[in-house]
C-alpha cells in the first residue's frame, strides 16, 4: 500500500556530514508527522528528530544544534540533514511517516527499512 524507502546513510569521519531522505510513495492522501528515529547496539531506540505536518519540529537534546530536519510535502520526503557528526552518533537511522491512506481516514505509521550511519576516524 505505503512503501518508505531511506537513502544517504555511510561512512564519515568525525566532524562530516551526510543527508539522510526518506520517501513515502503509494496511496497517500496526507502525511502527518515525519520523524527519524536511531538504535545503537546495545541501546534503545529513540527519536533523534521529528516534524509536524504544520512544520513545527523537535530534536533530542544530544543533536540539537547539529541536525536539521525538513520535509519536501510534494514529494512525501523527509530530510535528516547531520553535521559536526561524532562517533556516538553511529546507529542505524530509521524514519517513520504517519500517513493517511487515500480513501481512509485512519492514520498509520510507516516505517523505513533503516539506513547505517558509522561516524569514526
Amino acid at each position: 500500500q505505503v512503501q518508505v524507502v531511506e537513502s544517504g546513510g555511510g561512512l564519515v569521519q568525525p566532524g562530516g556530514s551526510l543527508r539522510l531522505s526518506c520517501a513515502a510513495s503509494g496511496s497517500i492522501f496526507r502525511i502527518n508527522t515525519m520523524g527519524w528515529y536511531r538504535q545503537a547496539p546495545g541501546k534503545e531506540r529513540e527519536l533523534v528528530a521529528d516534524i509536524s505536518s504544520g512544520g513545527i519540529t523537535n530534536y533530542a537534546d544530544s543533536v540539537k544544534g547539529r541536525f536539521t530536519i525538513s520535509r519536501d510535502n510534494a514529494k512525501n520526503t523527509v530530510y535528516l540533514q547531520m553535521n559536526s557528526l561524532k562517533p556516538e552518533d553511529t546507529a542505524v537511522y530509521v524514519c517513520r511517516q504517519l500517513v493517511v491512506p487515500r480513501l481512509g481516514l485512519a492514520e498509520l505509521r510507516y516505517w523505513g527499512q533503516g539506513t547505517q550511519v558509522t561516524v569514526s576516524s
